[in-house]
């Protein structure tokens, strides 16, 4: 099956073509298509991320499994055969038989920001589709099959100074909200981003928000606030439709 797994690793550019050629590729539909278990992808700056994919796939009984591969693809545009951006796997779906003309299907799509695969501007919701091909490299492919959101992993930190503090003295509380810039391959300021200050007192596991302020215009965040008794302050970011949200581990000050 090896020109099976060739066809199913085709690029984007290589779609119109490949459906312009003429003979359909195999007969099959696709459903029931669930993206990462129904969460949101999380991309890296540079880190490889294998989303895994759970799929079911119709056939006519009269068409031997074995003589084709199926795959699932997130893709952006109007239509799936001229995508203005395109996500697969490095590999077919396993599949196994539920009936005579139903499989049930596993595979990843694989994203690799390192090689450029994805553009910052891409950020946000994908559609869902399938491929599938057979021996003779005829593909037949499957839009609007749902959609899953890619985002830019975020990063926050923080800092309370001075350590310990006296009881009644004010604290500097300061941070860093970042996500990833996947056309550099590093981490960079989110700009103009409200972000909450939270405090948890030392014996409880609940935070409580004392202020919200904003990111200046290299994602810092600089604040004060009064010290009272002892605990953990962080700064949490709820999070956008771009980049997922992320709490900053506990900081705790000492107040004597």
């Amino acid at each position: 099956m090896a020109a099976v797994t060739g066809a199913l690793a085709l690029s984007a550019f290589a779609v119109p073509a490949a459906q312009a050629a003429g003979t359909p590729g195999p007969a099959v539909t696709f459903s029931n298509v669930k993206v990462n278990k129904g969460k949101n992808i999380v991309v890296g700056a540079t880190a490889k991320v294998s989303v895994p994919v759970t799929y079911t796939v119709t056939h006519p009984a009269s068409l031997d499994p074995d003589t084709f591969a199926t795959g699932p693809v997130l893709y952006r545009g109007t239509k799936i055969t001229s995508p203005t951006g395109f996500q697969g796997g490095d590999e077919p779906g396993t599949c196994k038989a539920a009936s005579s003309t139903v499989l049930k299907c596993t595979a990843a799509i694989d994203i690799r920001p390192a090689e450029q695969d994805l553009l910052n501007s891409e950020a946000g919701t994908w559609k869902v589709g399938g491929l599938a091909a057979d021996d003779k490299e005829r593909l037949t492919w499957q839009g609007d099959l749902g959609s899953a959101k890619i985002q830019r992993l975020s990063k926050l930190t923080v800092d309370a100074s001075p350590e310990p503090v006296k009881k009644g003295k004010t604290l500097t509380v300061t941070g860093k909200l970042t996500r990833a810039n996947w056309e550099s391959g590093k981490y960079a300021g989110y700009t103009g981003q409200s972000v909450k200050l939270q405090f948890r007192k030392k014996g409880s596991s609940t935070y409580t928000t004392l202020k919200t302020i904003k990111t200046d215009s290299k994602g810092n965040l600089k604040t004060t606030t009064k010290a009272t008794v002892d605990g953990y302050y962080r700064y949490s970011f709820v999070g956008t439709s771009t980049t997922p949200a992320v709490n900053a581990a506990g900081d705790f000050v000492d107040v004597k």
